[in-house]
């Protein structure tokens, strides 16, 4: 038995999907703590995954803060030396179309084990391609492993300016890093500042297309990786698949992870299945109508086409 066999715990499948368990955890790696979103699971998987030769590409998504143009708009790359990983570290709180740059990877770049980190929308849209590969055609079998990210909404990038420069009051190329935790989004800057507003008050600004997803969890990924329901520093883990658990087991033996029961953390389980049910009910509600009004189902071919 292995440490993830004695400290997963399962929750509600019907509010986090099909999984095996769940715990929390954080790198060990001070290299990936001091740069990633809370324990940087993702980041230290996609390293790991290079080093180890289990991927021989990752598809993140990169922000240059100090773009003269569209400073923190990231874009989709295809990441094939593990000491580039980081570049792509950090939650970047608007649109980055990685399944955009898929088939490049397996075209352009001659990758055969593709891993990609993405929203939940952008996870259900690659296991889409994968049943039907319509313009994917050699794509969807070099997909290797799909790490999902916890997510309630997300914003256009002018979207995100407009909350960063005008609500909180700072001008986005002063931004190190952005971040979402107990109800509020916060933003630190290079001379230390730290701002945060209600996030109630960002909800203006979020993408139409939130609205009808029901997905908080990522739930047709590999594995997920999130802040909610962790402390400061560390991220919560929910493993869906075994080739996900077969990964994280030796990353755990190999003394690259610290790993912890996520009943012995708060705030825990709860409040991740608590906002994944707020999530469904209410983009639900949004989305029966819809309906009403003879709008087209999310996920669902429109009938008159």
């Amino acid at each position: 038995m292995s440490k993830l066999d004695e400290i997963m715990v399962k929750g509600d499948p019907e509010l986090l999907g099909d999984h095996l368990g769940v715990f929390t955890a954080r790198s060990t790696e001070r290299k990936v703590t001091k740069v990633t979103q809370d324990g940087g699971i993702a980041s230290a998987v996609m390293i790991y995954g290079l080093e180890e030769g289990l991927f021989d590409g990752v598809i993140a998504a990169v922000a240059d803060p100090d773009d003269p143009e569209e400073p923190w708009k990231p874009r989709p790359v295809v990441i094939t030396d593990p000491d580039e990983v980081l570049e792509a570290a950090g939650t970047k709180y608007t649109y980055c179309p990685n399944v955009s740059v898929l088939k490049e990877a397996v075209r352009s770049y001659g990758c055969e084990k593709v891993a990609m980190v993405g929203t939940p929308c952008q996870i259900r849209a690659v296991r889409k391609a994968q049943l039907c590969p319509i313009g994917m055609r050699h794509v969807p079998d070099k997909i290797e492993l799909l790490i999902g990210i916890i997510c309630m909404e997300n914003f256009p990038y002018e979207g995100m300016k407009t909350i960063i420069e005008q609500l909180c009051g700072v001008w986005i190329r002063e931004v190190t890093k952005m971040d979402i935790g107990n109800g509020k989004f916060w933003v630190y800057t290079k001379d230390g500042e730290v701002k945060s507003i209600p996030i109630d008050e960002t909800h203006p600004f979020e993408g139409e297309p939130c609205h009808v997803c029901t997905d908080y969890c990522a739930e047709l990924s590999d594995l997920t990786a999130g802040s909610v329901g962790s402390p400061d520093g560390w991220s919560t883990v929910i493993v869906r698949t075994e080739k996900a658990k077969e990964i994280l087991d030796d990353m755990v033996e190999q003394g690259l992870l610290e790993v912890k029961s996520i009943e012995e953390v708060k705030p825990g389980l709860g409040l991740i299945q608590k906002l994944a049910q707020v999530k469904k009910n209410k983009n639900q509600k949004e989305i029966e109508e819809r309906k009403e009004l003879g709008l087209p189902e999310p996920g669902k071919v429109h009938e008159s086409l």
